[in-house]
């Protein structure tokens, strides 16, 4: 900086421009406030239905998020100016000070160019002579270049912050000019220590860099400098040669016990720089694309995907980049397994190969493993993958289906059918020397969040759209897989727990599945009619997953057969039985809405299938514990227990709603939203219940079990019915409660003799 222009800056304009941001920022928050308790909440309340609830109401909620972004932005920038103003005003002061202090020693100081002169006065000499004049001139050119870099940093910070999204706002936030110069100086630090050889890589630099990655994470100005600066070459080259022990063997002697820490801060922060639209983030999403299917360097043996695979297990990476990535990972899957004919063999793991993954689940040699973690976070993403084409019909691969005149042809595989039914997947083993189960486990987590539209391991919220045409043409897939050959499931039961939360999230599809109802375009008169009938009784929001009958049936038989799926079915379907009784009992329901005045009718169906839910489960169920029964069985009272430990704020919260129950703004019900006071009740219920016989130490029989089932279902559909006619005070709850009563028994009871007929291969004597 000018001395000049700092010792006469009048700082008027930094000012106002401060007082600008300010009152911005009172507009910007009073607009959020706007944003969100008027455009956001009345969105949530509103009854959407087709192309409005899966696109206008979610257009709705990231606009009014953007209002909150802008408040973030908008905050930081203002403390940045405001935190620069004062420190430029402090050197200022100091600079002006010292020229005083100068004066007095009889120096002066002259503007030279945009520097300056120190010399003593001709008349009177300095105290110190030559020594004075020296100490003022250092002074001066400490205090300008202390501003120097203040005006400097701050450039960089604002341009990083406004630079970091191409449109709408950074939700980036820093409280002063300090904190987000901070972060650009720790960045580059950090990245100068990740680009050293990993034979010269130092404990205490490893050390700084874990601690480093560990605490700015999640700051999206260090991550996007940190790995813009790295580079995407850099960043390869870095992972690769920490985990080769012939070169970083100092660290890999004295720190491998603290690897998985470094690999999931690493990870972490390149999700976050994924993020960033800057120039050099687009850049190093481009080059770690195309360095994918490229070896690290000459002498490694890992090629790009197997490195980045294995940073991308944690974190919310951008879609777009997860989309060109994985697609130019199934080209090079093709390529290595001859279009699917054989094991991808340069993803096996081969001694001397370096342990890419440091969790100890797996080696990280097979870079699907890692990259369907990644693709479980990110649900849009991991939805368009899945529905991506892995071969199609004109390419060569033997990959065969019938024609409508029964002859063989090249079927169309999508990468869901080609990772679900037909990959050969490598052989992997865990730090114990066990098979492996996280590229199959991680699998089921991508399909969890594809179908479901929110991360894996979450329940939705208020905020989770409901079921794209993509999501449910997914869902229909995965439904009749599994029905055609359920060994794709059970023997992989590990996967069930995420398989049985996607079920429990397309309950009204599954509902609507066991009516029968025709739901094709060439439908005849009645049987649209009917249909019409269904689609009032379990209304969706939406799109639909049309799944046949038999298929759900056989799909519910599979996923009974393991405790954590089982719950996570058996307690939503109860929630959501709740929920529906609550919501068609209503006497304020509109008319459009109703599905028949005839509450016999209604109340009946809607126990019908409900029962024919939990029967269908229960007849996995008894196929499951046919042995040492008694153990297995209270694996399932667990399993139903531990649910109500899953439920945030408080009993019933998603459970039973999802995104896909829709129901009218009258009811009150806001999808995704809390349960009701009647789903409340029910769910307090099965889970005191579940919490005891998981303490009885005694197992039942399986025709017990059975019975047992049937008797709670009945008891819980009858409590739900009884509830919700007298919170809406209808005057017949005693015939309420036994239509529900009848209803639930015999749907529970079809659930068993339809099982036999379209699954007779379970022999479980119920």
């Amino acid at each position: 900086m000018d001395f000049e222009a700092l010792h006469s800056a009048s700082f008027g304009l930094l000012d106002d421009t401060v007082s600008d941001w300010t009152s911005m920022l009172t507009r910007l928050t009073n607009l959020k406030k706007a944003a969100e308790d008027g455009l956001h909440k009345q969105a949530n309340k509103s009854n959407w239905a087709g192309y409005n609830a899966t696109v206008s109401r979610e257009f709705v909620g990231k606009t009014a998020g953007e209002f909150g972004d802008a408040v973030v932005q908008a905050t930081s920038i203002r403390n940045i100016m405001r935190d620069t103003r004062d420190e430029l005003k402090a050197q200022q002061r100091l600079l002006k000070d010292a020229i005083e202090r100068g004066r007095g020693k009889n120096l002066t100081v002259t503007v030279n160019g945009g520097g300056f002169t120190v010399r003593e006065n001709p008349d009177k000499k300095a105290p110190g002579g030559q020594a004075d004049v020296d100490a003022l001139r250092d002074e001066l050119q400490g205090i300008l270049n202390k501003a120097t870099e203040i005006d400097t940093t701050a450039s960089t910070a604002l341009k990083a912050l406004v630079d970091l999204v191409d449109h709408g706002f950074s939700d980036a936030s820093y409280k002063d000019r300090d904190t987000a110069a901070g972060a650009v100086k720790e960045a580059e630090r950090l990245a100068a220590l990740a680009r050293k050889k990993p034979e010269d890589l130092t404990p205490e630099d490893f050390d700084a860099l874990k601690a480093g990655l560990g605490r700015y994470a999640g700051d999206e100005i260090f991550a996007e400098h940190f790995a813009s600066t790295l580079g995407a070459k850099g960043t390869l080259e870095f992972w690769a040669g920490v985990n080769e022990p012939r070169l970083a063997y100092r660290i890999g002697h004295e720190r491998v016990d603290q690897f998985d820490d470094l690999q999931k801060h690493l990870s972490l922060t390149l999700a976050t720089a994924t993020q960033a639209d800057t120039p050099e983030m687009s850049k190093w999403k481009a080059d770690m694309v195309s360095l994918g299917d490229q070896p690290v360097s000459r002498n490694s043996t890992s090629m790009g995907f197997q490195v980045m695979s294995n940073l991308m297990r944690w974190g919310n990476y951008d879609d777009r980049f997860l989309t060109d990535y994985g697609s130019r990972l199934i080209e090079t899957e093709k390529k290595l397994s001859d279009n699917g004919r054989h094991v991808p063999m340069a993803w096996q793991h081969m001694i001397p190969s370096p342990y890419l993954n440091r969790t100890g689940t797996d080696t990280g040699s097979d870079p699907m493993t890692g990259f369907l973690k990644a693709l479980s976070n990110s649900p849009d993403a991991a939805t368009d993958f899945f529905n991506g084409t892995f071969v199609s019909k004109d390419e060569d691969h033997e990959f065969m289906t019938k024609d409508k005149e029964g002859k063989e042809v090249k079927d169309t595989l999508s990468n869901f059918d080609y990772l679900f039914e037909e990959r050969d997947w490598p052989q992997e083993r865990d730090d114990k020397g066990e098979d492996s189960i996280s590229g199959r486990n991680n699998l089921a987590l991508a399909l969890e969040a594809a179908t479901t539209g929110h991360p894996a391991g979450e329940m939705p919220t208020a905020d989770t759209p409901p079921h794209s045409e993509a999501q449910a043409k997914l869902m229909e897939r995965l439904v009749s897989s599994i029905s055609e050959d359920n060994k794709r499931l059970t023997d992989h039961g590990y996967m069930s727990d995420s398989i049985g939360q996607i079920a429990s999230e397309y309950l009204p599809d599954i509902n609507r599945a066991t009516t029968d109802t025709d739901s094709s375009a060439d439908a005849g008169r009645v049987e649209k009619e009917a249909r019409a009938r269904v689609e009032k009784l379990f209304p969706v929001a939406g799109a639909e997953a049309v799944m046949d009958h038999r298929d759900v049936t056989r799909f519910l038989l599979t996923v009974g057969q393991d405790p954590e799926g089982y719950a996570a079915v058996e307690v939503s379907q109860k929630a959501y039985m709740a929920n529906l009784m609550d919501y068609h009992l209503n006497p304020d329901l509109p008319a459009d809405q109703r599905y028949s005045d005839n509450k016999q009718l209604l109340v009946s169906e809607i126990a019908h299938a409900s029962g024919e839910v939990s029967g269908t489960l229960n007849v996995g169920r008894q196929e499951a514990v046919a042995g040492p029964a008694a153990e297995a069985d209270k694996k399932y009272e667990q399993s139903m227990a531990q649910w109500k430990n899953g439920v945030s704020g408080g009993i019933g919260t998603g459970i039973g709603v999802g995104v896909s129950f829709i129901a009218s703004p009258v009811v009150g019900a806001a999808v995704g939203g809390a349960a009701t006071t009647v789903s409340s009740l029910i769910l307090e219920e099965i889970f005191q219940n579940a919490e005891a016989k998981a303490k009885d130490a005694a197992g039942a029989q399986m025709g017990e079990d059975w019975e047992s089932g049937l008797d709670s279902n009945v008891k819980y559909t009858q409590s739900a019915a009884a509830e919700a006619a007298k919170v809406h005070n209808l005057p017949d709850e005693g015939d309420i409660a036994e239509w529900a009563r009848t209803g639930a028994r015999d749907g529970y009871q079809h659930a068993g003799d339809f099982a036999d007929r379209v699954a007779p291969e379970l022999q479980t004597d119920i």
